[in-house]
């Protein structure tokens, strides 16, 4: 019996010729611009699309949210009425993504146990969140996954795989499998290609990801907390809706054995955070309406040590260095946020969280406000600072820009 936390699955892929139509970027993207929603629905007009299976969060809270959520369940019904799809059965897709820099993103597509993840804060399971779940974004989405009788993943895993054993080597016999797509994404995404895996393939990654799971434990020696084997990097708020459907099919149906059910895992890509196309950028941190002057000085007495995290600060035309503690958290960016969550509950001010350094620098000139600027996060800190320090902080790092996001392509049953 294979107990790997990540596992092959029946993966489905439409038949069409016309791939770069039925692919469409996460719908967590592009919340604020709802042209960008409606040129992708009218690129796929008359063609099978996953946008039609979807609900962008640009449309929550819009007359079209009540709209389009039932015409989803009904559209996926009739892809399946009318033959779709083509299904691989227990298969797993090699994948490789062509950034606009002209990087290429490795990952393979299966499912997750969601026995063996938690999203809750203080969680010790093999699976993971890396930021703060925000429970009101659940239940949007339970509306659509409910009755939903496929799912379509936006999910990226990430495993810390130093060695590159589990992604890498399949990669390199690629020329050997079966090539299921290769297109360029629409709206500047780059470009994708996927290679089934399936037959002695699957049965060698189960029997190396079965070896790399039993060894977790020797990664991460002398530190504190409960070691993990995946994190998640992007989607976790859609894995964290499959969880609670899932959750809330156990409790409908005690007593039932639900351990075969399709509901209790979730397609998702797993990538290695060591991969070179691997980016993780950081997301500094700007407080306004304070006394800039009396935070600075607070922070410094209270939370700075020699030979800590070396994080600018700016104050209008005036700048520094602090070095911030490393006993008070893994990572730069948890023990500057801690610091802020604490003392801005006793103290007035505002926390924006800002991508570009110039466009911290310049909004740190604005009167009564200070500005931190983050350095980026070793690839490596991040397990360690989710099995030391629990869930991290909000907007913690970003992985790549919003067109670098990952598109909607394979989809499995789950009724």
């Amino acid at each position: 019996m294979n107990t790997n936390a990540f596992l092959p699955a029946d993966i489905l892929l439409p038949k069409t010729d016309a791939m770069e139509k039925w692919a469409v970027i996460a719908c967590d993207q592009f919340t604020s611009d709802q042209d960008y929603w409606d040129r992708v629905r009218k690129n796929a007009e008359g063609a099978v699309s996953t946008i039609n299976l979807i609900l962008p969060e640009a449309e929550l809270g819009t007359e079209k949210e009540a709209e389009h959520t039932a015409a989803i369940n009904a559209t996926m019904a009739k892809y399946m009425a009318d033959d779709v799809f083509e299904t691989y059965r227990n298969s797993l897709v090699y994948v490789e993504r062509t950034l606009e820099n002209g990087s290429i993103r490795q990952g393979l597509v299966g499912m997750v146990d969601l026995d063996a993840y938690d999203f809750s804060t203080g969680a010790v399971s093999p699976i993971r969140a890396t930021e703060r779940t925000v429970p009101e974004r659940i239940p949007p989405r339970q509306r659509v996954r409910r009755d939903a009788p496929i799912e379509l993943p936006h999910i990226l895993m990430l495993c810390d795989d130093h060695k590159k054993q589990l992604i890498e080597p399949i990669g390199e016999k690629k020329d050997s499998l079966k090539k299921l797509y290769d297109f360029d994404l629409m709206e500047d995404g780059g470009h994708i290609t996927g290679w089934l895996v399936e037959g002695k393939d699957i049965d060698a990654f189960n029997a190396v990801l079965a070896d790399y799971t039993a060894h977790i434990d020797e990664k991460y020696v002398g530190l504190k907390g409960v070691p993990m084997v995946f994190a998640v990097g992007d989607g976790n708020h859609s894995l964290a809706t499959a969880k609670s459907c899932y959750e809330e099919l156990k409790a409908a149906h005690p007593g039932e054995d639900l351990s075969s059910h399709p509901a209790r895992y979730a397609l998702v890509e797993l990538e290695n955070i060591h991969a070179d196309s691997q980016v993780f950028e950081p997301i500094h941190r700007v407080v306004f309406n304070t006394d800039a002057k009396k935070l600075l000085k607070t922070l410094e007495e209270t939370y700075c040590a020699e030979g800590g995290f070396p994080v600018k600060w700016f104050i209008g035309e005036e700048s520094g260095t602090i070095t911030l503690d490393r006993a008070k958290s893994e990572l730069a960016v948890g023990a500057l946020q801690s610091f802020l969550d604490g003392y801005l509950k006793e103290n007035e001010g505002e926390v924006d969280y800002i991508h570009d350094d110039d466009a911290l620098i310049d909004l740190a000139k604005k009167e009564n406000a200070i500005g931190f600027l983050l350095p980026a996060m070793e690839k490596s800190q991040l397990f360690r600072g989710v099995i030391a320090d629990g869930i991290l902080p909000r907007k913690t790092f970003s992985m790549g820009h919003s067109r670098e996001k990952r598109y909607y392509i394979e989809g499995r049953k789950i009724k």
